[in-house]
């Protein structure tokens, strides 16, 4: 079992099918996407001297590249590791370091934070410039044949902080991978050939999964040229293409809204608009639905279980839109077909419908485990069921609603932010004594980073240095936008920061 035969497949049957777009324009039908990356892959386990399982890392902006360097990776039976390109030096270092990838992927912007992050990655052998002439000759290489893969082979190697903030690699196989797109089109959506996905999201998350099943069916992958989201650029290209499907995270989708609205934009070429990552307020999806009709679905996973624990398609999100059903709305949907959804309390007994507890999930999509962590896989799976550290309930229509999300976890504008990060970030200041980080309700990003700070003994400092300060150290998206300088905080009886205390400060 190995995903590249996917893209044979596609290649064989559709080989004259437009695959890969930058903007508005075509640059590779399926059968040339096929046998490029067949040569790239060749290049990969040649020139470049990797070895079946050798960890691949892309830190990359969104480019047709990208695609390529994916499915070439799993042809010669590579492993992927994917970076979000936001990622400051240290981060990226440690994840090179701990995955022990010997080649890393970057566009041209990016080269030079891979190069400071070399420091931190003694495994890492090569870094190759995607934008340059050297990369492209690699695509004159012999066509290596497809690698034969076992189902639990790994694929996808996928960084996501803990609680802890320390980075845990998540190993998603082959096997995973393909229950996953199986659940696609059972829960999501149908694709057939000729539709379009638009990589306005991260390619190192989401949108570069979603990939697979429009490969699966011959669909057109456009890159806006901008290599990220821009609303604006969507707008266009929804002019540009047919059919058009996209993952976005709920921000997203309301910068969007009211971009279209403002330039009375022609939208009748969405097919969906798949959003997740982050709470979805109901007054912005009955804009949205306003705006777009009903093309919205929803979907909730994490990285350990990829895009697939619930969904709420486009007929469901219909079925709900009526008055005496719209609370339904407010549900993250129904359990994926290929997963098992439970709510259980402390000690993993399961609870009836409407009770709050944990949610649990259990099925092929389920990640292996934690690369070289076995304890924090053993916390997290247990007896097969992924214990997702978010609580939710169920209600008798099957229905899952989320009521928390890890209590350590921010999710800003679709992407999570760990607090542990951020305040081991800001203690690392000799000026700060304590802070505690917690997240705010936003209804333009879901939540922001927001950081209580008290001051070392005699110190004085403020947010803009400590705003200095952080982006020095972690991603800039991960910055608190507000702080408040409080004389002590609050705790229990065993010293621990009480937080519901601190957002309770918030809400006042």
């Amino acid at each position: 079992m190995n995903l590249a035969s996917l893209l044979e497949r596609a290649g064989r049957t559709f080989p004259e099918q437009p695959a890969i777009a930058h903007g508005e324009r075509n640059l590779a039908n399926y059968g040339a996407f096929a046998r490029r990356v067949a040569s790239l892959a060749g290049a990969l386990r040649g020139p470049a001297g990797l070895n079946e399982g050798d960890r691949v890392a892309l830190f990359m902006k969104n480019a047709p590249a990208y695609l390529e360097i994916l499915f070439a990776a799993w042809h010669a039976g590579l492993v992927v590791v994917p970076v979000n390109a936001k990622l400051a030096a240290a981060e990226l270092g440690y994840i090179l370091s701990h995955s022990s990838a010997r080649i890393c992927f970057a566009t041209s912007d990016l080269v030079g934070t891979v190069n400071t992050a070399r420091q931190d990655a003694d495994g890492l052998e090569t870094v190759i410039d995607t934008d340059s002439a050297a990369f492209e000759q690699w695509f004159q290489e012999q066509p290596l044949p497809l690698t034969e893969r076992a189902p639990d082979d790994l694929a996808w190697l996928f960084y996501t902080s803990g609680t802890t903030g320390i980075p845990k690699g998540a190993m998603l196989s082959h096997r995973n991978l393909m229950a996953m797109t199986s659940g696609y089109f059972i829960d999501v959506e149908s694709v057939d050939v000729g539709d379009t996905i638009l990589h306005a999201a991260p390619l190192s998350h989401g949108s570069g999964l979603y990939c697979i099943p429009n490969v699966v069916a011959a669909a057109l992958q456009v890159i806006p040229e901008s290599g990220g989201f821009d609303a604006d650029e969507v707008c266009d290209l929804l002019t540009a293409h047919r059919r058009v499907s996209f993952f976005a995270a709920p921000t997203m989708v309301k910068r969007l809204g009211q971009r279209v609205r403002e330039r009375d934009a022609d939208v009748s070429a969405v097919r969906t608009i798949i959003y997740g990552g982050g709470p979805m307020y109901l007054a912005d999806l009955r804009e949205a639905t306003a705006i777009f009709g009903h093309r919205l679905a929803e979907i909730y996973g994490q990285g350990e279980s990829p895009m697939t624990i619930t969904a709420k398609s486009r007929s469901l999100h219909a079925h709900f839109d009526h008055p005496e059903r719209e609370y339904r709305l407010a549900s993250v949907g129904m359990p994926q077909a290929v997963v098992e959804v439970r709510i259980v309390d402390e000690q993993g007994r399961r609870l009836p419908t409407g009770e709050v507890g944990e949610i649990i999930v259990r099925g092929d999509p389920v990640m292996l485990g934690y690369w070289n962590n076995p304890d924090a896989t053993h916390k997290t799976v247990v007896d097969g069921w992924l214990y997702t550290g978010d609580r939710g309930c169920l209600d008798e229509r099957g229905l899952l609603y989320l009521k928390d999300r890890s209590k350590d976890v921010i999710i800003s504008g679709g992407t999570n932010i760990y607090t542990r990060e951020v305040e081991d970030a800001l203690l690392t200041h000799p000026s700060v004594f304590e802070v505690s980080v917690i997240g705010r309700p936003d209804p333009e990003w879901g939540e922001t980073v927001v950081a209580f700070v008290v001051a070392a003994n005699g110190a004085e400092v403020d947010a803009k240095t400590l705003d200095r300060h952080c982006v020095e150290r972690i991603a800039r998206f991960k910055r608190p936008r507000e702080y408040h300088f409080v004389d002590e905080l609050p705790k229990n009886a065993y010293g621990k920061i009480v937080k519901n205390t601190l957002r309770e400060w918030l809400r006042q």
